[in-house]
């Protein structure tokens, strides 16, 4: 059916709108729950910088009661927490800082009101914070780089509002490698952190004097897990972990503070330090009364997640792989285990297809629970421990996260569906969780969305593969749809392609961009795709594009035969692995008239090095190493049948990008130039795998559009600077969103 005649009058959504969009960040919630603090982040697309504010709101009322309590136009502050006795909160911020790189403090103000009163004066200002359980110390860190420290406030002098100039921090560590990660037992008798064991003199000094080449897999310093004891006078620092074979890289502390849970990889240059560290890393549990630690875990290319305590400490979980005898992409499951059975086995359960991790458990600590895709939602399961049964508690139309408070048991609900940007609502029990109308919305970030913008109409659909295989993903229907008209469509294929598009708001690539000016897209959850399970996710191995293109076009062949779809007006566009299946596309179908192909690959033989990831890749290829047969990573490389292409295609990749590196695409930008394919190549600044900058950003949407407009359309230019320059320099643009729901 069609649009309601009010979202007629409303404006179609634009490529500045996606950079307007405000977010939330470091909630907290009060002691008795009643209050949650976090901070609302506003993005300043023009400078590419944003700023950040707190506010307070009550969680039984909801928004009504939303209150602003910083105004630091060009400062930021962040990370508010809560003192153990609730009434005050301590927040981290830069606004006393004359640069606008200034080094953040730490503020304490009463939740009542009155005006924040500064509580630390570091001169390489405070990176992390936190207090003790038993509301004696506000412990932070602070230092150079390398050479941070811990130091303490006394809670009481914090309270009783002496001036800064009268606070004095007690030096905990004195550490000659500095500390790195850290964390309070919940006894607050020990304070764990992980840190180098020696300093490289040489390495830090070319540091210091500017010698900016960097060697690849250098070697470093160990690891090792210390421990400060804050229940003895004099505070002695002991070293935990001794093993010279591995480093420390992550540790959880139980609730009862008897036991630690830390993972380690080991120490090979070409093993830890590297984004694929995980698969080489293992579990292992200290028992802090003895100082023993138990192995629980010792496989190659197989990750485990990290440690999950029981309420009570007696049993521990992690999440890993259905094999972890070998690299694979089967399902993972839950292994859970008592704390105390020393050498006892762990015990695998989960019976979903799907991942089953541990998120959060239930009291008693019979029900572990977990966020998991399913389709294209998200949903809240349930996990029995004993059974090993995995049931769903939610069933919602939108992509749902539900953690719990540590302390209150209350629920936090993290929400978003194609016409609501990410909120949050809260809800005091699971079975308040399952009605909808029960939850209380806590932020609203941007309620210009919905009362400013025209949106498309998104709903999940299926079809039928080439094979019979049923496949889904999401169609995204243009603004004002006619039901009988034909419309152009734009194919936006997510990266992963372990991923999914789903139910969220504006899904995939500024899709209601594209719906607001006419186009239809389709997002195919094609296989290789999470959330439809694990023969899905792994119908790519060993075949990786055949399967999913087929899916791909089968979904597009679904539409034209709806009659929804005009085959004649048809775009390609995609990131990452998005890019890879747009540069097959474009070498095996002549049936799209434009595309757009971001960070893809185009050669695997060639990027199997020149990547940040090895393993993952061979794994899809055949799983053997390139040397060893050539031939499998060259029949899967677009770049052999470049003499197929004939589709005008944009290429955009950040120049520095480590996952899929940009000579990729100066290899298939050459190709097309050599076979006669219109093409043009943009390159990004950068060093990541997506464009960093806004108004980059904004420039790659803006000529991937108008690269759609010409080619598919037959409309306007190919790409005109003029037109980003109007997009960047719109009046319009300029004018401030009004915000009503949260000031």
């Amino acid at each position: 059916m069609a649009s309601p005649l009010w979202a007629q009058a409303k404006r179609p959504m634009a490529w500045v709108d996606a950079q307007r969009l405000r977010s939330v960040s470091g909630t907290a919630i009060s002691p008795d729950g009643n209050q949650m603090l976090y901070a609302l982040t506003t993005p300043n697309w023009q400078e590419a910088t944003t700023q950040s504010d707190l506010y307070l709101v009550r969680t039984d009322r909801g928004l009504e009661t939303t209150r602003q309590l910083t105004f630091t136009a060009d400062k930021n502050e962040s990370s508010p927490r809560w003192a153990p006795a609730g009434g005050w909160f301590v927040f981290s911020s830069n606004r006393d800082g004359a640069a606008s790189d200034a080094k953040p403090q730490l503020f304490l103000m009463r939740a009542d009101g009155g005006e924040a009163r500064r509580i630390t004066n570091a001169k390489e200002g405070v990176s992390t914070f936190a207090f003790s359980k038993d509301g004696q110390w506000l412990v932070y860190r602070s230092g150079k780089s390398s050479e941070e420290q811990l130091y303490a406030l006394a809670m009481a002098s914090l309270d009783g509002g002496t001036p800064l100039d009268s606070l004095t921090p007690t030096p905990l560590t004195t550490h000659p490698t500095g500390v790195g990660s850290w964390e309070l037992a919940p006894d607050s008798r020990r304070l764990y952190f992980i840190t180098a064991d020696t300093v490289d003199a040489d390495e830090k000094a070319r540091v210091e004097k500017k010698f900016t080449v960097a060697v690849r897999n250098a070697v470093t310093s160990i690891n090792s897990l210390w421990m400060v004891d804050l229940a003895s006078a004099s505070r002695p620092t002991t070293r935990v972990t001794r093993d010279t074979s591995l480093a420390v890289t992550a540790f959880v502390i139980a609730p009862d503070s008897k036991w630690v849970g830390f993972t380690a990889v080991p120490n090979d240059r070409y093993k830890r330090n590297i984004t694929e560290q995980g698969i080489y890393a293992d579990q292992f549990l200290l028992d802090t009364r003895d100082g023993s630690i138990e192995r629980l875990t010792k496989n190659d290319e197989s990750a485990e997640s990290g440690f999950s305590f029981a309420p009570d400490s007696r049993t521990i979980a992690f999440s890993a792989s259905d094999d972890m005898t070998t690299y694979n992409m089967k399902n993972r499951r839950v292994y859970v285990r008592a704390t105390d059975a020393k050498g006892a086995a762990l015990r695998k359960i989960g019976d979903l297809d799907g991942d089953v991790s541990a998120d959060w458990w239930s009291a008693d600590g019979r029900t572990i629970y977990f966020n998991e895709g399913f389709k294209a939602t998200q949903q809240l399961f349930a996990l029995d421990v004993v059974s090993g049964k995995v049931k769903a508690v939610t069933d919602v139309k939108g992509v749902i996260s539900v953690t719990q408070d540590e302390a209150t048991k209350r629920l936090i609900i993290s929400y978003q569906d194609p016409t609501t940007t990410p909120s949050l609502f809260t809800v005091s029990s699971l079975a308040a969780l399952v009605s909808r109308s029960s939850w209380t919305q806590l932020t609203d970030p941007n309620p210009w969305v919905r009362e400013q913008l025209a949106l498309g109409e998104e709903a999940e659909v299926t079809w039928t593969s080439k094979d019979g295989k049923k496949v889904g993903g999401v169609l995204l229907k243009p603004v004002g749809y006619q039901p009988g008209k034909k419309y152009p469509l734009i194919v936006a294929i997510h990266g992963g392609p372990a991923a999914a598009d789903q139910l969220s708001f504006n899904g995939g690539y500024g899709a209601q961009v594209y719906a607001g000016q006419g186009w239809a897209v389709l997002m195919p959850n094609y296989r290789g795709s999470t959330n439809y399970g694990e023969v899905h996710k792994n119908g790519i191995v060993g075949n990786y594009f055949e399967p999913g293109y087929n899916d791909i076009m089968t979904g597009v062949d679904a539409l034209i035969a709806q009659g929804l779809v005009d085959e004649t007006k048809m775009g390609v566009l995609g990131w990452s692995a998005g890019g890879h299946w747009s540069n097959w596309i474009l070498t095996h179908t002549d049936r799209f008239k434009g595309i757009s192909s971001g960070a893809g690959t185009s050669n695997w033989i060639s990027m199997y090095a020149q990547s940040d990831v090895q393993r993952n890749r061979q794994y899809y290829l055949g799983d053997k190493l390139p040397y060893d047969d050539f031939d499998a990573y060259w029949k899967q490389s677009p770049i052999r049948y470049i003499r197929n292409a004939k589709t005008p295609t944009m290429i955009h990749v950040v120049e520095g990008d480590p996952r899929v590196p940009s000579p990729q695409s100066v290899e298939l930008h050459m190709g097309l130039k050599r076979v006669g394919v219109p093409t043009e190549l943009f390159m990004y600044p950068g060093a990541s795998h997506g464009i960093p900058d806004a108004r980059n950003r904004l420039v790659k949407s803006t000529a991937e559009m108008a690269w759609m407009n010409y080619w598919v359309l037959g409309n306007g230019k190919k790409f005109s600077w003029r037109e980003v320059l109007e997009t960047l320099e719109d009046p319009k643009a300029e004018k401030k969103v009004e915000v009503k729901g949260n000031n």
